[in-house]
């Protein structure tokens, strides 16, 4: 029997190795469940956007970016499609752990998956971390899964 705890997963994705790791989990969540994998990468314009304006050079950061998103999306459905699970690529522009949790929201989202890199200290204060403001802004449980242990 498939528990209906989970219909609808979304899977963060930036295709870094964190990452990855959360996609095991979320398909095997899915397997378990029968739930829908949403797998979300954002594309970051922020990365960029105080560099002086060159339209080349942005439009070229931006073609990569988009490329990275959905090279990230796309290994998510080719293990998901391989595990015989249903998988629906999501790209979005903006501050990622903003339109994560605002995909959430809209999109009645029962569980969200997030990789961690496992920072801690005064790099995680410098640098932020995606997956701590996803944690908490969600208004639906948040699953971190960390690459490896520390």
């Amino acid at each position: 029997m498939r528990s209906t705890l989970y219909r609808k997963i979304l899977l963060a994705t930036d295709g870094s190795e964190s990452a990855r790791k959360a996609a095991d989990t979320a398909i095997e969540l899915s397997r378990l469940s029968g739930a829908k994998i949403y797998a979300v990468s954002v594309i970051d314009r922020s990365v960029y956007s105080s560099v002086p304006e060159d339209l080349d050079w942005e439009e070229e950061m931006y073609d990569r970016f988009r490329e990275l998103a959905e090279e990230a999306v796309s290994y998510v459905e080719k293990t998901a499609k391989n595990a015989g699970l249903e998988v629906e690529p999501v790209l979005l522009e903006g501050h990622p752990a903003d339109e994560i949790v605002n995909f959430a929201e809209k999109n009645g989202m029962d569980l969200i998956i997030v990789g961690s890199l496992g920072k801690s200290g005064i790099e995680r204060f410098l640098i932020g971390s995606v997956s701590e403001k996803i944690f908490r802004n969600a208004k639906v449980p948040v699953l971190v899964v960390r690459a490896k242990s520390q």
